[in-house]
C-alpha cells in the first residue's frame, strides 16, 4: 500500500478483501483486490521468513502462525518449518493439527482445516485459478478448500481449488485431488479416486 494506514484501517481492508474472496468474487488484473492481495503476500513473506530461518520453540511457532493468520492458534498445533503461504489471513486451523515441513498453502480463496488433521511433507493447497481466456489470464478466481476432522493427507499431495475432503479420509502420498472426497475413504492417484472404504 502506498501510504501508512492505521491498524483499524488495515483490519477493515482485510475484512473487505476476505469477504470478497469468501463469496467467490474474482480478482481482476489491476483491481484494488489484487493490489491488496499483493500487500498481504508481502506481509506473509516477512512472517514466514522469520518462521523459517531460525529455530523456534513450539510456542514461538504457534505465536508466529497466529500472527500470520490473524487468528488465535490453539496450544496443540504442531508445525514443522519451513512453511510457505502467499496470504495467510484466510487460513483457519482446528485443534490438534500437525503440519509437516515444506507445506505450501495458497489461501486467498480460503483454507479451513478441521480438528485432529495430519498433513504430510510438501503438501500443496491451492485456492486460486487463473482465467482460462488468454486475454484475461491475469484474473484470479477463488474457491475454498475444506478439510474435515481426522483427515490424513500424505506427503506431496496437491489439493486443488474448491475441494472438500470428508471427515476421516486419507489422501495418499502424491495424489492430485481435483474433486470432493467423501468421508472415511482412502483416495489415491492422479487425479485422485476413491480406492477403498475405511469403515
Amino acid at each position: 500500500m502506498s501510504r501508512h494506514i492505521s491498524s483499524e484501517e488495515l483490519q477493515a481492508y482485510t475484512d473487505t478483501f476476505l469477504h470478497h474472496m469468501n463469496n467467490g468474487q474474482s480478482m481482476e488484473s489491476g483491481s484494488e483486490d489484487l493490489r491488496f492481495s499483493a500487500y498481504l503476500s508481502e506481509e506473509a513473506l516477512k512472517i514466514t521468513m522469520e518462521l523459517n530461518n531460525t529455530y523456534h520453540t513450539t510456542q514461538e511457532v504457534q505465536k508466529l502462525v497466529a500472527k500470520l493468520t490473524g487468528k488465535p492458534i490453539n496450544k496443540y498445533l504442531k508445525l514443522f518449518p519451513p512453511f510457505y503461504t502467499d496470504c495467510g489471513k484466510n487460513i483457519t486451523i482446528g485443534k490438534r493439527v500437525f503440519i509437516n515441513a515444506c507445506c505450501k498453502f495458497q489461501d486467498q480463496g480460503g483454507i479451513t482445516i478441521g480438528d485432529d488433521v495430519q498433513i504430510g511433507h510438501g503438501v500443496i493447497l491451492c485456492t486460486l485459478n487463473h482465467d482460462l481466456n488468454p486475454d484475461t489470464r491475469g484474473t484470479l478466481h477463488p474457491a475454498p478448500i475444506h478439510i474435515g476432522n481426522k483427515v490424513w493427507i500424505g506427503s506431496g499431495a496437491i489439493i486443488n481449488p474448491g475441494v472438500t475432503i470428508g471427515d476421516g479420509a486419507i489422501i495418499a502420498s502424491g495424489a492430485v485431488v481435483t474433486s470432493d472426497i467423501p468421508a472415511n475413504v482412502m483416495a489415491a492417484g492422479v487425479p485422485a479416486r476413491v480406492k477403498k472404504s475405511l469403515i
